[in-house]
């Protein structure tokens, strides 16, 4: 295990939303970081550079830009983008393909990939299975490596928001009640990469499922109803609700049925981030509150 005090980590992604979160945990523990990006003009991109970030332009298409910017890295986080339709998933799959080549080629000694929970198993959503296909190529790369497998975001709630109604707080979701819906704030994604990237915790077998909380539609409701002052309840939907968008209706299944059948290991998480937070910390910590003007009848 690498403990060195100062490490150059490179990050594809880092301009988004996991990667981000990745390149901040970093950053806090005093890593150097070096994100990989497409568009160094960008907003984000500028942001990072600001705040110390090394900023590496790449053409994901050619293989001598990506190994370039890999030369020298001590270990290499990469993530590829949730796609809906064929021909996004196999650009995904070829993405991830290159990604892992080119870390084989500048020879990085420590690689993080950040799949999604359930790629492991037959899910049967496809931005799942696209994930998987990458697991295997890099599995077969021979690169010491560990596979990060995020459950679903905390964050999700921004736009799944409750809403007050008759003076209830009332949460839906197109999701039975009684069935545990396993989340994590991006937050903690960022922390647990970190830590494996930075040499500071190992992951068994080489595969970790990243979670903070696993409750039923219910006690979702119930948590946000606490912090807004409210009695709360939940209401299921039916599928319908998505507008016949496939990809979304399969992995609400997923959820409803294999993704409910097995228990998380949260123990697994807190050896490795023992302060990831639960939905209740993150509503408190994150500030949620109902917006000013919402109408409490």
């Amino acid at each position: 295990m690498n403990t060195r005090a100062t490490r150059t980590i490179a990050v594809f992604g880092a301009t988004g939303l996991q990667g981000g979160a990745v390149a901040d945990a970093l950053l806090a523990r005093g890593a150097e970081v070096r994100a990989l990006v497409r568009s160094p003009e960008s907003e984000r991109a500028r942001a990072l550079a600001a705040r110390g970030v090394e900023l590496s332009p790449v053409q994901t298409g050619e293989a001598d830009s990506l190994v370039a910017a890999l030369q020298g890295a001590d270990a290499f986080y990469f993530m590829t983008p949730d796609s809906h339709g064929p021909e996004a998933i196999e650009a995904e799959i070829r993405l991830g393909t290159a990604l892992v080549d080119a870390a084989v080629a500048a020879q990085v000694p420590q690689v993080v990939f950040n799949s999604v929970s359930g790629a492991e198993r037959d899910s049967g959503v496809a931005h799942f299975e696209s994930k998987r296909r990458v697991e295997e190529h890099l599995r077969r790369s021979g690169l010491r490596a560990a596979i990060i497998r995020p459950v679903a975001f905390m964050e999700n709630f921004a736009t799944l928001a409750p809403r007050v109604e008759n003076g209830e707080l009332v949460l839906r979701m197109p999701l039975p009640d009684g069935v545990p819906l396993k989340l994590v704030a991006v937050r903690d994604i960022g922390g647990i990469a970190a830590a494996i990237l930075l040499g500071t915790a190992d992951v068994p077998g080489g595969a970790v499922e990243v979670v903070g909380d696993e409750l039923t539609g219910s006690q979702i409701a119930e948590a946000f109803g606490a912090r807004a002052g409210f009695p709360a309840r939940y209401e299921p939907l039916p599928l319908s609700v998505l507008g016949g968008d496939a990809e979304d209706e399969s992995m609400f299944r997923y959820f409803a049925g294999a993704g409910a059948a097995y228990r998380s290991d949260l123990d697994a998480v807190k050896a490795i981030e023992p302060a990831v937070w639960n939905l209740t910390e993150w509503i408190r910590s994150t500030g949620w509150a109902l917006p000013a003007d919402v109408v409490r009848l």
